[in-house]
């Protein structure tokens, strides 16, 4: 989306602008919807990581499950390989080499325990697994949209981006107004979990967006 660049004189300083020390800049964003009513100066993540369609063996071997996204997820697929293969015998459960996009291979993963890395999953087993058998979890493009920022997150929107300027309903996607750059009261800003504006200020100061105390 286009970027809007406002006037310095069309910003009013107020509880959320401290002054017009630092050009106030603004761009258009989608919000993801489901958020209930976000305020303005709430402070927003975006969208960049997804896991995408998952391609595994026969599902009467067994499935995965919980797949989700780790805080170090790269962009790409994960190849998950049976080197081990179900003893069903001596109830020994598979074990899966793991290797990242770039080819880096990751701790392995055990059947019917939780795997937790760049991505997260649980392999749970039915018939049972031959050596050779193959999970591909893609991690893919996000959808761009935004939401409450929260460190918590692994979508990309644990970083800050950018500021609400209006109060904005999200039981749909909407596009709304946020702020891209400026001087802004830290304490009238919002976060997502128990983030503060101390964990978000480095990031938002190097977009431009500056933070001090204002009563």
């Amino acid at each position: 989306m286009a970027e809007l660049v406002q006037n310095l004189g069309s910003f009013v300083p107020d509880n959320l602008i401290v002054d017009g020390s630092i050009p106030v800049l603004t761009k258009a964003v989608k919000l993801d919807a489901g958020q209930g009513i976000l305020q303005r100066g709430t402070v927003l993540g975006k969208i960049t990581k997804a896991i995408g369609e998952i391609v595994g063996p026969d599902t009467a071997k067994g499935t995965i499950s919980e797949v989700a996204l780790g805080k170090a997820a790269k962009l790409g697929t994960y190849t998950l390989t049976c080197i081990t293969a179900t003893d069903t015998g001596e109830s020994v459960p598979a074990v899966f080499k793991v290797v990242d996009p770039d080819g880096i291979r990751l701790d392995d993963a055990t059947a019917d325990e939780e795997y937790v890395g760049p991505i997260n999953f649980t392999i749970k087993e039915g018939t049972g697994f031959d050596v050779g058998d193959e999970f591909s979890i893609p991690v893919i493009a996000g959808s761009g949209q935004y939401k409450i920022v929260n460190s918590a997150n692994a979508d990309g929107s644990q970083d800050a981006d950018c500021i609400l300027a209006d109060d904005v309903n999200t039981t749909t996607s909407i596009v709304a107004v946020a702020y891209t750059s400026g001087h802004f009261n830290r304490k009238a800003l919002i976060f997502g979990g128990d983030d503060t504006a101390d964990m978000h200020e480095a990031k938002l100061r190097e977009l431009g967006i500056f933070l001090s105390d204002k009563l």
